[in-house]
């Protein structure tokens, strides 16, 4: 007897739970009320791995997974999109941005396949309501705010509408240097305890302004340049 694969058998489940005979919990959810599990699993997936633990890693990949079949089950019950449309979707995006891999293109430095990638990127989502106009469009805005500003920086720069620290405000590449940028980080994160402040929420709110700054900027940039 054939084996069935056994993500034909998730999605069985998944759909059995589903059922009006299903599981209460299971059939009471939607896309926003599981929309953070996800991340969880994702944290969890980042501490198996750098525990080393394979047997753990396993495990939450498998409840990661769990989460975009759950999705779409979901979507799949409202007439959206199915697993199936899911996993060709991305195929067929694999093979469209590695033409240097799948195609006759010949990239081979690092620098050069983010630079193809961002502008097939650019390139598939002109015209549709998806389209990136702004040099700073792309991030995702429930990111951790640590992890925003850096993005937003790095596009900011990138597009010149920042300008890198100065050479002389920089600290060293060494280990010290980081351990002491490290120690000046925690010791933000102490003040604002003390204080009662969410260094996370004050953290996002300076992105917000940072954000705004940047964009009007590009938008009087452009209007200059027609």
């Amino acid at each position: 007897m054939k084996k069935v694969p056994a993500i034909n058998d998730l999605l069985a489940i998944m759909a059995r739970l589903r059922a009006p005979d299903g599981c209460p919990w299971d059939r009471q959810q939607t896309h926003a009320s599981i929309r953070f599990h996800a991340v969880e699993e994702v944290y969890e997936m980042i501490d198996a791995i750098e525990a080393g633990d394979d047997v753990e890693l396993e495990e939450e990949l498998g409840d990661l997974l769990l989460q975009v079949v759950f999705h779409c089950q979901l979507a799949q019950e409202r007439g959206a999109f199915d697993f199936e449309r899911v996993a060709r979707r991305i195929a067929d995006k694999l093979i469209h941005r590695h033409p240097h891999v799948f195609g006759d293109a010949r990239t081979r430095t690092v620098a050069a396949v983010w630079e193809q990638w961002d502008r097939l990127k650019k390139a598939e989502k002109h015209g549709t309501r998806h389209q990136r106009d702004s040099a700073l469009d792309g991030i995702p805005r429930h990111l951790p705010a640590l992890l925003r500003a850096q993005k937003l920086v790095k596009k900011a720069v990138k597009a010149g509408l920042a300008t890198p620290v100065p050479g002389d405000q920089r600290p060293g590449h060494g280990a010290a240097a980081k351990r002491e940028l490290a120690a000046t980080l925690f010791a933000l994160a102490q003040v604002c305890q003390e204080k009662g402040w969410s260094a996370e929420e004050l953290l996002r709110q300076e992105v917000r302004r940072a954000e705004n700054k940047w964009r009007r900027a590009e938008r009087k940039r452009a209007k200059v340049a027609k």
